[in-house]
């Protein structure tokens, strides 16, 4: 894989999902692309850094960390010129197709500031800029103004990216930019050319992906290791209870081979150090690291609770195996918690960790399920609905192929889980009609996955059109499609992915 991150690609992949969008009378005119990188954020009221991570979309186009910076992407297409020829009717005759050679980045970063450099590190020379970065040119920021003015000479289209929701253009060229009259500012294009670019993966950013998995795989299973080598061990040892401290056994700080993992907490923070051990320097999203009946709770980033401990259920006193209430389905997760032994120690319930890192800002999503206490064993209720996850995962990824619509994969999930719910008694009646009732929604209201990129939820507006693309469920092929119930909209009202697939998708 080329070690160079590759933006000007990404610029070319930009412009050719952008010029489409415009009308065909600006599709043979200049281009001009003006972005801003996230700048440093201070902790209210104070001088204190927040942690920096980099405008997705701006990284999409340049690859730069760097804070404060701006990128210009200039196209001028071969035709481009004041009087372009005009067919029967008026309209310009244009070639859309991008020219890889007509598109010109420029990356302005800000110089090194003497008095800055006491307190936080110097930004990248010029010279190491250029050879790191796969961009055309490299210039200091304050010559931002005067290369921008001459780029607008040519009258381009300039696109600029939503002023509510992203970096705003330095005071040096916001009155420029204001001014500008030519062939008119858009801030229409640019963010869905943007999201229709990203939504298609190149290899380097495929091996990106990987690469976070990779990474956050090692340490979901190191929390797993942890939790099975103190599996069997009942309390041995003063626990930290809600809102009180404790210093470790002893009073002594205890050695990172010395940990115990007996709360939210304590797994996200072993789980955290295990990726940044291997240089994930960011989480892609807050970890969700939830134990017992919090487990439902599908953004819970609370991470504070201790595990329960209890008494031990006593071996002449196994876990009742009745599926007959639906009521009773959060206590076949996580334990009825009535122990009738002596011995103390963690009540069977289970560890739900919804996590992944960064690596080089893309993004890992893994959600693992682990048994607590019962011997580091799965209660038969709770290892009953594991199985149908895990039947549902496996079923998925066998399914997936380009040009499957994704809702087909939404309904053949929910039709899984409605045929093993109706095994294990938690619904009654025949599966078709179930199935269309749509009650399934209630224990799957999201969706069976997402697609994923610099961000964790990545490009919606692309990835989720307002009206779904191609054939869904119970349109052409029915059978093939996933059968009857494709079109109960609860089956798809959180989907975050709407689209047939594609390869890089």
């Amino acid at each position: 894989m080329d070690s160079h991150y590759p933006a000007h690609k990404h610029a070319i992949n930009v412009l050719n999902n952008l010029i489409p969008l415009l009308s065909k009378q600006h599709r043979c005119k200049p281009q001009l692309l003006l972005l801003r990188s996230k700048p440093v954020t201070y902790r209210d009221d104070t001088d204190r850094e927040l942690p920096y991570r980099q405008e997705s979309n701006f990284y999409y186009l340049s690859g730069c960390l760097v804070p404060d910076s701006t990128l210009v992407v200039s196209y001028t297409p071969p035709n481009a010129t004041p009087n372009a020829n005009a067919n029967a009717e008026g309209e310009e005759e244009v070639d859309v197709g991008v020219h890889p050679d007509s598109v010109q980045t420029t990356l302005f970063i800000p110089p090194e500031d003497p008095i800055e450099v006491l307190w936080s590190p110097a930004p990248p020379s010029l010279a190491e800029t250029v050879l790191s970065h796969q961009v055309t040119s490299v210039l200091p920021t304050p010559s931002l103004p005067a290369q921008l003015f001459t780029l607008l000479q040519s009258s381009p289209v300039l696109h600029l990216l939503p002023e509510s929701s992203f970096p705003l253009l330095p005071g040096s060229i916001s009155g420029l930019v204001k001014e500008y009259k030519g062939e008119g500012t858009r801030r229409d294009c640019l963010l869905p050319a943007l999201h229709l670019a990203r939504l298609i993966k190149d290899e380097h950013e495929i091996e990106l992906i990987r690469r976070a998995n990779a990474i956050s795989s090692r340490a979901h299973e190191l929390v797993m290791r942890l939790l099975g080598e103190h599996a069997h061990r009942a309390r041995t040892r003063t626990r930290t209870r809600e809102g009180e401290g404790e210093e470790g056994e002893g009073g002594k700080v205890e050695m990172p081979g010395e940990w115990r993992i007996e709360s939210e907490q304590e797994a996200e923070a072993v789980f955290v150090a295990a990726c940044r051990r291997e240089g994930a320097k960011h989480q892609a999203y807050l970890p969700i690291v939830a134990s017992s009946t919090r487990a439902s709770t599908l953004h819970y980033c609370c991470n504070d609770k201790s595990f329960a401990w209890g008494p031990l259920p006593s071996p002449s006193h196994p876990h009742s195996h009745s599926h007959s209430a639906l009521g009773g389905l959060g206590s076949l997760l996580h334990g009825d918690g009535n122990g009738n032994g002596k011995e103390e120690g963690l009540q069977a319930q289970v560890l739900l960790i919804d996590a992944g890192c960064e690596w080089d800002c893309y993004a890992s999503d893994i959600t693992r399920v682990t048994p607590i206490g019962n011997n580091g064993h799965f209660s038969p209720q709770a290892r009953d609905i594991y199985l149908t996850v895990l039947h549902m995962q496996t079923t998925a990824i066998s399914l997936l192929r380009p040009g499957l619509h994704w809702d087909v994969v939404q309904l053949s999930m929910h039709r899984i889980l409605v045929q093993s719910f109706l095994k294990l008694g938690i619904f009654r009646g025949e599966e078709d009609e179930v199935l269309k009732s749509g009650v399934s929604a209630a224990f799957f209201p999201h969706g069976v996955g997402h697609s994923l990129g610099l961000d964790v939820h990545d490009v919606p507006s692309a990835s989720k059109p307002e009206r779904p693309e191609g054939d869904r469920p119970g349109e052409k092929g029915e059978g093939e499609k996933g059968g009857e119930g494709g079109e109960n909209p609860e089956f798809y009202t959180w989907l975050r992915l709407r689209l047939p697939l594609r390869k890089g998708m």
